[in-house]
């Protein structure tokens, strides 16, 4: 049966752990073996680009990368059009866009699989290699907690609905107006220190998201209080790790010490894309 992944909660709880073995599988099978997969970005990209095409040809594929300049979706052809013309030709889809609709879009018309590379309103594959690093770093993630700082963005968003599948307790502190949508899967709370109050894990991106440069300045000015630095992780549990999807902004959403600091595993959690995104297309291609 066809499947696509566009939010994390597209898997059920028991594929996410599949997904997550396979991430740890040392010898991948070669399932893309003599195939193709399109990878289009309308959003530049720098982990999303590198973690899927080695992992594609970690998985025996050829990854082909596309610039929205080269096939411009909606302008030159439609997402559905684009859709048909990969599915003839490669066993999987990855597309990076701004708007979330052309993901559905695309998923309607392929007859491969199509993954969100990130949206608008979702990051799944950011999330499948969060909860990979959580698991590595805290073993068991039933009933471990983990604050979210920040904006309640697509990061933000699909953090909460893969901490919820894998059985993990969430809160989420921004500042008025920046919160995600209240689910009722994770706790909402505008105060940072009480959201990072003896948790395993704290969490944080930059303020202003790709799109939103003209907005950056009113930003910084709303967020000056969620900045993560050594005295807000102090409130974390003393072996708290602490994660940023990256690219960092040092000195606003968080201090250096912070993340260069020991409790730190972004680095370890950014090459984990590479390894989560490898098991998800091992999982896809074996429905």
């Amino acid at each position: 049966m066809l499947r696509h992944l566009l939010e994390v909660d597209d898997l059920a709880a028991d594929e996410l752990t599949t997904v997550l073995n396979l991430a740890e599988e040392l010898d991948p099978p070669q399932v893309l073996a003599g195939w193709g997969a399109a990878l289009l970005f309308e959003k530049p990209s720098n982990r999303t680009r590198l973690s899927m095409e080695l992992a594609i040809v970690q998985l025996g594929g050829h990854p082909v990368s596309l610039r929205n300049d080269e096939v411009g979706i909606d302008t030159r052809e439609t997402a559905e059009d684009l859709a048909r013309v990969f599915s003839g030709m490669c066993a999987l889809v990855g597309a990076r866009v701004f708007e979330h609709s052309k993901l559905e879009r695309m998923a309607a018309s392929a007859s491969v699989p199509v993954i969100n590379l990130l949206s608008d309103d979702a990051h799944p594959v950011q999330a499948l290699a969060d909860l990979l690093t959580l698991r590595q770093r805290l073993g068991s993630l039933e009933g471990r907690s983990v604050a979210y700082v920040g904006d309640g963005n697509n990061v933000c968003r699909s953090l909460m609905a893969a901490a919820a599948l894998a059985g993990m307790q969430m809160r989420v502190a921004t500042p008025k107006g920046y919160e995600p949508p209240a689910d009722g899967v994770a706790e909402l709370t505008n105060d940072p220190a009480e959201a990072v109050g003896g948790v395993d894990a704290v969490y944080t991106d930059v303020w202003a998201s790709m799109g939103q440069e003209a907005d950056a300045a009113r930003r910084r000015a709303d967020f000056a209080a969620f900045t993560v630095d050594d005295g807000l992780m102090a409130r974390a549990a003393p072996d708290a790790i602490f994660l940023h999807c990256l690219p960092a902004h040092r000195g606003e959403e968080v201090a250096a010490s912070v993340l260069e600091g020991p409790q730190s595993v972004v680095w370890q959690q950014s090459t984990n894309r590479m390894h989560a995104q490898r098991g998800l297309m091992i999982w896809l291609l074996s429905q």
